[in-house]
Formats: C-alpha cells, structure tokens, sequence
C-alpha cells in the first residue's frame, strides 16, 4: 500500500499547482480512483483469503501478552480491522461494472477500509507474531563475563546500539555491536543503557541470527486510535515555500516587498504561512513525545 500510495501521490502532485491547489480535479479523482483499484486488487490477492486467519491469530497471541492498560484499546482495534475486512471482501465478492457510477461510488465507499487496513494490518501482524518462541538466553555466569565486557566497551566508546523495543514481559531490548580488539560482535542486552543495571543476555552471529534468537517486540500500543490515515490523506492546503518568499525579498525593489513576503510567511489561518507551519509541526511533535 505503501507503493502504490507513493505512485499515487506523484499523481496527484501534477493535478496540482505550485501552491498546493488542486487544478485538475478529474485529473486528481481518476488517480485516487486508480488508487482505490490498485489497493483492492492487492488485498485480493494477499489478505482476502488470509485475512481471517491473521486476526485469529493476532487475537490469540494478545491472549498471550500481559494485561496492560491498552489492552481493550488493542481488541477494538482488531475488531475494526476484522469490520473492514467483511467490508472488502464483499466488494470484491459483488464488484460494480467497471467504468460505472456505481464502480465509483463502490470505490469511494471501500477506500477507508482498505486505508484502515493499510495502517493497522502491520499492529495485527505484530500481535500475531507473539506466538513466536525465543531462544534461551545466557546463563548468569555467561551473563556477568559479557555484561563486563559491554561495560568496559561502553566506557571505551565502542558499545554501539544498533536497535532497541520492548518485549512483552516489559523488558527494554537493545541490539547492539560490542567492538574489542577490532573485531565486532552483535550482543543483546536488557535494561536502559543510560541508567545502571542493564545486562548482556545473549551474543550473535550477526543482526539477523539476534532477530530470530530474541522476543519479539510488541507493538506500541494504540498511541492515536483517533488518528488521521497516512493512506487516506485530505487535500493539502496551499502553502508559499519558503525557497519562494526567499527569492521574492532578493528581488525586492521596495520595503513594502520584503513585508508582504514576512506577512506570508507569518500569516495565520487557512493558508498558514511557513513560520506558522513550522510552529505548529514543533508543537505536533512535542504532544507525540
């Protein structure tokens, strides 16, 4: 989806003017048609007959995790996943004639449903993907001999993280390369590595041989079950780059110039100008944090 969504938008970023404005408005409905088309004939092709096995098995593998205060967040969302899927499946089931009214209309009505899926199949997967059993880890004599090594590697600056998630049992699992005498190894290691206390539980081949040796990570929680859809994204507002207003002050020939430039770049509202954009993006980002 991921793909097809970015082909998509290359699209429809031709149907647009410099600022952002749609001006090609059949132009832009055809591509999100075509988009819509894409998106259903490849979840017919991978999720149609999948699909209910995968929530099966997410399901049964959220029985699996510890209670946590998300928990009943994690069964709604699956719940909605397993709504869209019925909804998919009987488009596909009952397509309209192709290049109809009720094509479009049919289109129009399962785009938010294959967008779900788009966003939340891979939080299905993930649960699904507890059932899975890692390996044992090192005994606690192994542990205290590579946790010294780690040690002395980090105070050397040669401890370098590679990846870090939380396992179900709560634990923090980092993946790291441990440098000593010119030669790397991947070890794993639980516990905050800026904090005392962590631990190496386990050494590796490579990245890959750690991936398959170690608990899974389980997903992040429902951080925005209110989200907006990175598939199913609205119409952007027109925007001034900055890059412009730049070369509109080196070209001024006047004061009132280079103001009308600051005003746009400052101006609230609909059109938002750059400065305000940028304050709302910093903003945005500090309530995700």
């Amino acid at each position: 989806m991921a793909v097809i969504d970015r082909e998509t938008e290359t699209a429809l970023d031709a149907t647009r003017d410099r600022h952002g404005r749609t001006v090609h408005h059949g132009a832009s409905a055809a591509a999100r048609d075509r988009r819509a088309q894409a998106a259903l004939a490849t979840y017919a092709t991978h999720l149609a007959e999948q699909g209910h096995q995968l929530l099966h098995a997410a399901r049964s593998g959220l029985d699996q995790l510890p209670p946590a205060p998300h928990t009943a967040a994690w069964r709604d969302l699956l719940d909605a996943v397993a709504d869209s899927h019925i909804e998919i499946v009987r488009v596909l089931e009952n397509p309209a004639v192709s290049g109809s009214a009720g094509e479009r209309e049919q289109l129009a009505a399962v785009r938010p449903h294959l967008a779900f899926w788009a966003d939340y199949g891979s939080t299905a997967a993930d649960l699904a993907d507890q059932h899975h059993r890692p390996s044992p880890e090192l005994t606690a004599k192994e542990k205290c001999l590579w946790t010294a090594k780690a040690r002395a590697a980090r105070r050397r600056g040669e401890l370098d993280p590679i990846e870090s998630w939380y396992a179900a049992d709560g634990r923090l699992i980092t993946v790291a390369y441990l440098v000593e005498d010119d030669t790397s190894t991947v070890i794993a290691l639980t516990g905050d590595l800026d904090a005392p206390g962590w631990e190496v539980i386990g050494h590796y081949e490579h990245e890959s041989a750690a991936g398959r040796a170690l608990p899974r990570a389980v997903p992040p929680g429902v951080l925005r079950p209110d989200a907006a859809s990175r598939f199913n994204r609205p119409e952007p507002t027109p925007e001034r780059p900055v890059q412009e207003l730049l070369q509109e002050v080196i070209e001024a020939r006047t004061a009132g110039e280079v103001s009308e430039a600051l005003l746009t770049a400052a101006q609230q509202g609909y059109e938002a100008g750059p400065l305000v954009r940028l304050e709302r993006l910093l903003d945005t980002a500090g309530r995700f944090a």
